[in-house]
């Protein structure tokens, strides 16, 4: 008979010491979401369990210039309502990404994760800065690969 495995809360803890650090300037924006929404749920590990968050942190650097393919920096539209009359707000990509390119990518990988308090734990886990200075060098992050 064969045994299922679970994460338990010491794998956890084990879990929270793990960083990665992406630099942004040599991916594209939504491959790179994809694959640190994957390490920050911590499905590239075999002990993955929906239920306990095994995930690494990641550190993301030189958020400012991310690449896009295509002409998805004019045709891409963000919308949204304030919930007042009138209120419709859109903006283009390039525009978001010249005003809060931080905002971008938290937002890109935030939509990735579980929307419930697990996924909120682990977007807090996700550290975006627009240059390449970090002050997290004490957690001494490794590369995080993505495919290309």
């Amino acid at each position: 008979m064969t045994k299922t495995t679970f994460a338990t809360q010491q794998d956890h803890q084990a879990a929270a010491s793990d960083w990665y650090i992406v630099d942004a300037s040599e991916h594209v924006l939504g491959r790179m979401a994809v694959r640190i929404a994957e390490a920050l749920m911590g499905k590239d590990k075999p002990l993955y369990t929906p239920h306990v968050s095994i995930g690494a942190g990641v550190i993301v650097i030189n958020a400012e210039r991310v690449l896009v393919t295509g002409d998805k920096k004019d045709d891409r539209i963000y919308t949204h309502w304030s919930g007042y009359s009138g209120g419709l707000h859109s903006r283009s990509l390039g525009e978001r990404l010249s005003q809060s390119p931080e905002r971008l990518i938290k937002d890109a990988v935030r939509r990735m994760l579980p929307k419930s308090r697990a996924g909120t734990a682990m977007t807090a886990r996700l550290k975006v800065y627009r240059g390449a200075e970090h002050p997290h060098t004490a957690q001494q992050p490794k590369k995080l690969e993505i495919p290309r």
